[in-house]
C-alpha cells in the first residue's frame, strides 16, 4: 500500500507572530518556517505503518512557494519515500488544496491518505473533510490511534465524550491528532541524504486548479492582554460577579 501525506510550511510554532503595520497580515520576512506540527505527526505515522510492513511507499506532497522544498526535505530525512512540490505563491485556501491533493491521489493511487486535522497558521481543520468528500472515500478524523487491516482501518478517535472508536474501509482519509504519536528527529546523515534526493515539480495549473483567494481578510490584529484575576471571598460573591459584570448567568 502507498500513503500519501499532505504537509505545510508554516511560521514555527515557537515563534512569537508579529502583525503588519497595516494590519493586512502577520509579518514573514526573517521569521523562521517549519513543518506544520499535525503534518509532521502525519509524516510520522506513515512511517511507522511503513516500518511496520503496512505499506511500501510514503509520498509527501507540499503546496506553496519554492521554500516549502526544505519542509519536504524534512519529511524525506525522517523517512519518506518520495515528494512532489506544487509551487505557489499564492495564498492556497484549503479547497484548492484538496482539490490538487484529490488530482495527485488519482494519479498515485494511494491506500490511505494522512492528513494534519489543521494548520496552525488559519486553523482551518477543512482540508481533510473536503478532499474525503472530493474523493468519495471514508474518513476518520482527530485519530489518536490507527490500526491497519488487508482492507480497513481501525480508528480512535477523540470526541466531546471521551474515545470513539469506528471501522472504515480503505482507500480512506485520516486526519491526525496531537495524540497520536510523537515525531522522531531527523538525523543528520538522512538530512544529508535528503538533500540530495530528486522532487517531483508541478504548478497547480497542472491540475486545472485555480489557487486564486476566494476570501478577503479584512483586518488583521493581536488579541488583546488578558486582564489580571481578582480574588473572592465567597460562592455568593462568585455568582454576583458572574451576573453582574461577566454577564454569563
Amino acid at each position: 500500500m502507498k500513503i500519501l501525506v499532505p504537509v505545510k510550511r508554516v511560521i514555527d510554532s515557537n515563534v512569537k507572530v508579529r502583525v503588519l503595520a497595516d494590519g493586512s497580515g502577520v509579518d514573514l520576512g526573517g521569521v523562521k518556517m517549519s513543518m506544520n506540527p499535525f503534518d509532521e505527526i502525519s509524516v510520522e505515522e506513515a512511517i511507522r505503518i511503513k516500518e511496520g510492513g503496512g505499506a511500501h511507499e510514503v509520498v509527501v506532497v507540499s503546496i506553496g512557494p519554492a521554500k516549502a522544498e526544505e519542509t519536504l526535505r524534512t519529511a524525506l530525512a525522517m523517512g519518506a519515500d518520495r515528494a512532489i512540490l506544487v509551487e505557489t505563491e499564492d495564498h492556497v485556501e484549503p479547497l484548492a488544496v484538496a482539490k490538487i491533493v484529490k488530482a495527485i491521489a488519482e494519479a498515485e493511487q494511494p491506500g490511505l491518505i494522512i492528513v494534519g486535522k489543521q494548520a496552525i497558521d488559519d486553523d482551518s481543520n477543512q482540508t481533510g473533510q473536503m478532499l474525503a468528500a472530493l474523493l468519495g472515500w471514508p474518513q476518520g478524523t482527530f485519530a489518536s490511534a490507527i490500526e491497519l487491516s488487508s482492507d480497513k482501518a481501525r480508528i480512535a478517535r477523540e470526541v466531546d465524550g471521551g474515545l470513539q472508536t469506528i471501522d472504515i474501509k480503505l482507500p480512506a482519509v485520516v486526519t491526525t491528532d496531537l495524540r497520536l504519536n510523537e515525531p522522531r528527529y531527523a538525523s543528520l546523515p538522512n538530512i544529508m541524504k535528503a538533500k540530495k534526493k530528486p522532487l517531483d515539480k508541478k504548478s497547480p495549473a497542472d491540475f486545472g486548479v485555480d489557487t486564486a483567494a476566494r476570501l478577503k481578510v479584512l483586518k488583521t490584529e493581536e488579541p488583546s492582554g488578558r486582564k489580571a484575576g481578582i480574588k473572592v471571598k465567597s460562592v455568593a460573591e462568585l455568582v454576583e460577579k458572574l451576573k453582574t459584570e461577566a454577564g454569563v448567568l
